[in-house]
């Protein structure tokens, strides 16, 4: 006699501004929109270090580590049990990383859409200096090819 369970499919979890993320696919697509971030690294709720950096990096990865230094953060996922999302008094989101008795709290500085128009400009200015670089080569190889007809 073959026991089957009713074929119920349960829904995704639906996360609107608060709670709490388990999936670390879910975790990295959170913090991959992150840039600039204010910082908080606290152990058993005391304060061990904090400051502003850019989020260079977010991966996944169970050998390699979580760095904060220079201003940069590289984030490993697989160095938290689940991120809390939270709202400020202020009504700003930011991002509790826990694990066990350490939280490392990530403040967005910018939003998403922010780091999106900045990295347009970004590659608009890239794409106007290769221009100008490429229009100086080709007018200096123009040059030495009339300089050799006299």
């Amino acid at each position: 006699m073959s026991h089957h369970l009713p074929n119920t499919r349960i829904p995704a979890p639906c996360i609107v501004n608060a709670g709490v993320i388990v999936n670390k696919l879910d975790i990295r697509r959170l913090l991959t929109d992150l840039g600039r971030v204010h910082y908080i690294y606290t152990q058993d709720n005391k304060l061990l270090s904090e400051g502003d950096g850019d989020v260079m990096e977010v991966f996944v990865h169970s050998q390699r580590s979580t760095l904060v230094a220079n201003n940069a953060l590289y984030l490993n996922i697989y160095s938290f049990d689940y991120l809390e999302l939270k709202h400020s008094p202020q009504q700003e989101t930011y991002f509790d990383l826990i694990q066990e008795e350490m939280c490392l709290r990530l403040i967005p500085l910018s939003t998403p859409l922010q780091e999106r128009c900045d990295r347009h400009f970004h590659v608009g200015a890239i794409e106007a200096m290769m221009e100008q670089v490429l229009s100086a080569r080709w007018d200096a190889e123009i040059d030495d090819d009339c300089s050799d007809c006299f």
